[in-house]
């Protein structure tokens, strides 16, 4: 999972991301601090694989991965090449999904490109130019979708209207996500690669003196009355209380977490949200040699699942041997859920579950 951290300059996208990623890449007081993306590899954070390292005692506990990268901030007139334009785009065109970093904070020692704070301003002005950029895209597809009616295919007759639907999206000034497609139209839409059909989720960035009065923020439900027509989430953060829960060890974490009244950091909402917005599970293997989380998209098949490990335990697959992880915990062993039936075996067309325990039985 890649996702791209994207702002307005001077929103608080870098040290958002040194506070999730420990990377150290440099936050300053001026337009274009980050010019090429900072990239960085962050653990997801599972209590599950801790408590099954517990029952198995594992030589190695591995997490899934998130990958975070740091764009450039964006400015006025990128679709046309004004700032770091069509390099702050190409990047985009990389990520899976946009964490989109908004301003809800005031401070009269950080600029703001536009003099003022203002949510729904900001997303409009990065939204516009991913529109342009998209309806310069969709245009030379046009083009040479009519060049290709000649041949008279009808399906390129039904291409040209599609097109012409998202066209009249964008032209009103509406991303691509907030329309919405039935199967044939969503493999369509999706080989067009457009920026404005990537999932976003917006994060709020406000200061440590607003964390008490949340519900009461109105840029806040500014930005949530924004994120809902498009069918996006908006998860609140204070990017400078997360760059400090980063220097603490682990033990303080959860002190420093209780006295702001918090259950969880930024980093486990964020990823919780992006796994949501991407439609993302994991499942977990467990053994001596290794405990670990893989990633996949909800709705895998066991077959696919195992392909995650590797391609010959797809290729070989003959059945998939789980347990339920709440029903491996109440239970304490591997051995107890076998003997109370909960160990199950499931063949090729069983959809995986987040937290399915699994087993995959192969032969190549």
């Amino acid at each position: 999972m890649k996702l791209g951290i994207v702002g307005l300059p001077n929103v608080g996208k870098s040290t958002l991301f040194n506070a999730i990623t420990k990377a150290g890449a440099e936050a300053a007081n001026y337009p274009f601090c980050t010019i090429d993306p900072n990239i960085g590899i962050v653990a997801v954070p599972d209590e599950r694989l801790l408590k099954l390292a517990r029952m198995y005692n594992p030589e190695k506990v591995t997490p899934t991965s998130v990958e975070f990268v740091d764009i450039a901030g964006l400015v006025k007139g990128a679709s046309r090449g004004e700032g770091l334009g069509n390099k702050f785009l190409s990047h985009i065109r990389e990520v899976d999904a946009i964490v989109h970093v908004v301003r809800c904070f005031e401070d009269s020692n950080i600029i703001h490109v536009d003099g003022s704070i203002g949510p729904a301003r900001d997303v409009e002005t990065i939204n516009l130019e991913l529109i342009f950029a998209d309806l310069e895209m969709l245009e030379k597809r046009i083009d040479k979708t009519r060049k290709m009616m000649k041949s008279g295919d009808k399906k390129y007759l039904a291409e040209i209207e599609f097109y012409e639907s998202i066209k009249d999206c964008l032209e009103n000034g509406k991303p691509v996500r907030s329309m919405k497609f039935g199967a044939e139209e969503k493999l369509l839409s999706d080989q067009l690669f457009l920026l404005t059909s990537k999932p976003v989720l917006y994060a709020a960035n406000i200061s440590e003196n607003d964390m008490q009065e949340i519900d009461k923020n109105p840029r806040i439900a500014e930005l949530k009355e924004l994120a809902q027509a498009e069918a996006s989430e908006v998860l609140v953060i204070c990017a400078k209380i997360e760059e400090e829960i980063a220097q603490l060890e682990d033990y303080e974490k959860k002190a420093f977490l209780e006295e702001l009244g918090l259950q969880e950091s930024g980093l486990d909402r964020l990823v919780k949200a992006s796994y949501r917005l991407l439609g993302l599970i994991s499942f977990l293997t467990a053994g001596s040699p290794e405990v670990r989380a893989w990633t996949i998209v909800k709705g895998t098949k066991a077959p696919q699942a195992a392909g995650k490990i590797h391609s010959d335990f797809e290729k070989g697959f003959i059945r998939a041997e789980i347990v339920a992880y709440n029903d491996l915990m109440n239970l304490g062993s591997y051995a107890a859920a076998r003997e109370k039936g909960l160990v199950r075996s499931e063949g090729k067309e069983y959809v995986m579950q987040d937290g399915d325990v699994t087993l995959f039985r192969f032969n190549v």
